[in-house]
């Protein structure tokens, strides 16, 4: 499947096709556009739209408090409550990715991560080159969370 978004990637956009790639959809492969092709050329290519209004996937306001894209997939894909360190990480995103007014979770490590992810988008511009670089970061934050 192809799984679309904007372009300059940070946080969400970032943690969304690690999510995916890892335990979604192996075979996915992403596209970063300007904000006003996306949902126009997910629906010509059938691909799938994410983290912006209008998209197949993004924010959802919930009684808790806004979820972050990353959260709406897991529940979409039956994910949540399936996997604890898999919703830890999902809470570290949310904290870094939503204010923290409006967050329906707080994890300590959220701030870090929001300071690293935002560190990498710093370093480039190309958003794929971010996916290489982030993915271990957040394989790595899974395992952390698998062994604690």
């Amino acid at each position: 499947m192809l799984w679309i978004t904007r372009a300059g990637a940070n946080v969400d956009r970032i943690t969304c096709p690690w999510l995916i790639k890892r335990f979604i959809d192996p075979e996915a492969q992403f596209l970063f556009l300007p904000a006003d092709q996306v949902l126009e050329t997910a629906k010509k290519v059938g691909g799938k739209s994410y983290d912006m209004k209008g998209s197949d996937f993004t924010h959802q306001k919930t009684p808790e408090g806004e979820v972050c894209t990353f959260v709406t997939l897991m529940r979409a894909h039956g994910l949540w409550g399936k996997d604890a360190a898999l919703d830890a990480v999902a809470k570290v995103v949310n904290h870094a990715d939503v204010s923290a007014e409006a967050s329906a979770f707080r994890a300590p490590e959220g701030d870090g991560l929001e300071a690293i992810a935002r560190g990498f988008a710093f370093l480039t511009g190309d958003d794929h080159q971010k996916l290489a670089w982030e993915f271990p970061m957040y394989d790595a934050l899974y395992q952390f969370f698998k062994r604690r």
